[in-house]
């Protein structure tokens, strides 16, 4: 089989995007798949690379000579990739296409329709699925079905915002009853990009205008006081979900520096949970997965607030797979190491192949 593992782009979770992309191209088998490269820089360009695992790790990658440009064919016939090689045009049959493209054009549903065009089967969730998990207003929408608790939230355009900060700021208090701390976060943006913590008036108003430079769109929310739980999810028509993991976060809250430059942050399995809770988070993700039309993975993150009740935040249509993910850390722990759970994500594409 022709893998080509899609990596970088140009959302602003570049970087964590080649990471996740150098644990996964480290698990594909070259006994059973011809893997192909192809990175996507900063500005957008494609490039068919031949860099080293840790050239794609320390992000020297786009600068090698011996890199090429590359194009998808929209043909759903070919089901290729076009590129130049010695001023010879080549064209290569693709199998199946590996996103590792974390937010804006990768998990929003740009990359799944180019694909779906271009009739050649991805892994992860499709067009409309990635489209509305990636979208935490939508996201919220389409979980209400589940019953499942949610965090108070107030959703502000950028346009109403712009016309009168403070008043704007005042009507977000107003429906919060008055309390804070708030969490301000930008629709589409993931690991915690665009997203902050304000305590007071002026400080909900400095945070939306940060909001406000990733996304039109921004979510307020209630604070949550309590753990925070992962459960990742397997599977196409009968997803089946890992036990609990918690967040251990050495920052105020898991923001991305806490992610991903603090060491004292830790993903671990969650401890001190019932087997009747336990069986609770596992059928809460599945139920969201399903309510969101998911398909081949997703992690699906919970607060147990003080109270003992689920509640939920958000879906991860393509979760991280960087050292300290916590969606392969799970299977891991369910006994699916991780060439075997890229081996199944894959087939569960070959499975689904592009009805999604």
């Amino acid at each position: 089989m022709k893998i080509a593992v899609i990596f970088g782009g140009k959302s602003s979770e570049h970087e964590i995007a080649c990471k996740s992309a150098v644990t996964i191209l480290g698990w594909l088998d070259e006994k059973k798949y011809q893997v192909i490269k192809i990175g996507i820089t900063k500005s957008g360009n494609w490039l068919k690379t031949d860099a080293t695992l840790e050239e794609i790790k320390d992000m020297t990658w786009s600068e090698l000579e011996s890199n090429r440009e590359v194009l998808i064919s929209p043909n759903p016939q070919k089901k290729e990739i076009v590129f130049f090689e010695n001023n010879e045009l080549i064209k290569e049959k693709i199998d199946c296409v590996f996103p590792v493209l974390h937010g804006e054009h990768g998990e929003d549903g740009d990359i799944q329709g180019l694909l779906e065009l271009a009739g050649i089967k991805y892994v992860g969730p499709g067009v409309l699925s990635s489209a509305c998990c990636m979208d935490k207003s939508f996201t919220k929408q389409m979980a209400l079905s589940t019953g499942i608790k949610m965090a108070k939230h107030v959703l502000i355009r950028k346009h109403d915002f712009e016309d009168g900060k403070e008043k704007t700021a005042k009507q977000i208090l107003e429906k919060h009853n008055n309390r804070f701390p708030l969490f301000v976060k930008a629709c589409s943006s993931g690991s915690s990009v665009g997203t902050s913590k304000a305590t007071d008036l002026y400080g909900l108003i400095r945070s939306l205008e940060a909001s406000f430079n990733y996304d039109r769109k921004v979510m307020v929310e209630e604070m949550i006081d309590g753990r925070e739980i992962e459960v990742a999810v397997l599977g196409n028509l009968n997803p089946v979900a890992t036990m609990p993991g918690e967040i251990i976060t050495a920052g105020e809250f898991y923001d991305y520096d806490s992610k991903y430059n603090n060491p004292n942050s830790k993903t671990l399995l969650a401890s001190g949970l019932t087997k009747e809770k336990i069986e609770e988070f596992k059928e809460a993700a599945i139920k969201l997965y399903k309510a969101l039309d998911c398909e081949g993975m997703s992690r699906v993150d919970f607060f147990l607030n003080k109270d003992d009740e689920i509640i939920f935040n958000e879906i991860n249509t393509i979760p991280g797979f960087t050292g300290i993910s916590m969606y392969p850390k799970l299977w891991e722990i369910e006994g699916l190491e991780g060439p075997r759970l890229v081996d199944r994500l894959i087939e569960l594409a070959m499975e689904n192949g592009n009805d999604k």
